[in-house]
């Protein structure tokens, strides 16, 4: 990065440069592995205050951790449908956007992934056995209000990735992964208070997701996704009747993720 003769560049614009390159980096590979400080002054030919100003850029896009101390250094994160929930959290936190809202637009949406599920022509080798395990996984939690409510989101966390088309899939994935946030949360609230849905409503939940499965193993896509749709409105009348006109909370999602930090394959 050579600017002689050129005029001094300012620090903050070989900073945003240096950024562009390393993030290209991290994007493009799955593997990418930030060297240290000291070899990216080498590579880049640049001081190190803008090497570190380039980290900080990222940091703040979250894409790397800064770790500081005798034991200092740069993780790498990929970004993921978690990390896009957080920055959609942020915009509609800021708009005061309610959870009554976030709910109507994943009713328009989730449903067109078990519709586009049951359209795969892989679906009883790919599709069904994943979302078979995840329901009898549920299953076995009824009685357990958060537990069970973790492993009944997974439910609906898999039926969107495994949405053929990748622009839908991660679109919706970051809608869903911000409700199921709120979800919990709100499980984990009532739970405290004694006021969790019964074993009945649970056991309820459980027979739809099969009902769902049954419907996509059969390629029958308008029906599931009208059972999908019917039953995402039940669900989220729960949590509606009690916080329907709360903003949605940003921070409550990257909670969720230091909880559930175990990341799902994801269709490529």
């Amino acid at each position: 990065m050579n600017t002689g003769g050129r005029g001094r560049v300012p620090q903050r614009r070989i900073a945003e440069t240096v950024a562009d390159e390393l993030r290209d980096h991290i994007l493009a590979d799955d593997n990418y592995r930030l060297a240290t400080q000291e070899q990216l002054v080498k590579d880049f030919g640049v001081s190190y205050p803008s090497i570190r100003e380039a980290l900080r850029i990222l940091e703040t896009e979250g894409l790397v951790t800064v770790r500081r101390g005798n034991v200092g250094g740069a993780d790498v994160h990929r970004p993921d449908e978690v990390s896009a929930a957080y920055h959609l959290g942020l915009s509609l936190q800021a708009a005061r956007v309610t959870l009554r809202d976030l709910a109507s637009g994943l009713q328009m949406l989730e449903p067109l992934c078990a519709s586009e599920c049951a359209k795969r022509a892989d679906r009883n080798r790919v599709v069904v056995p994943a979302l078979t395990a995840s329901i009898d996984a549920s299953a076995r939690k009824i009685g357990d209000g958060v537990a069970f409510t973790h492993a009944a989101r997974e439910f609906h966390d898999l039926v969107v990735s495994f949405t053929p088309n990748a622009t839908i899939r991660y679109a919706v994935s970051s809608y869903v992964a911000l409700w199921s946030a709120q979800e919990e949360a709100w499980a984990e609230a009532l739970t405290v208070r004694g006021e969790y849905p019964s074993e009945g409503e649970a056991e309820e939940a459980v027979r739809t997701h099969r009902r769902i499965v049954e419907e996509i193993a059969a390629g029958r896509s308008a029906e599931a996704e009208r059972l999908a749709r019917v039953h995402l409105a039940a669900t989220q009348s729960l949590v509606l009747e009690r916080f329907g006109e709360t903003v949605v909370n940003a921070s409550v999602a990257m909670s969720r993720q230091a909880i559930h930090s175990n990341r799902r394959a994801r269709l490529t």
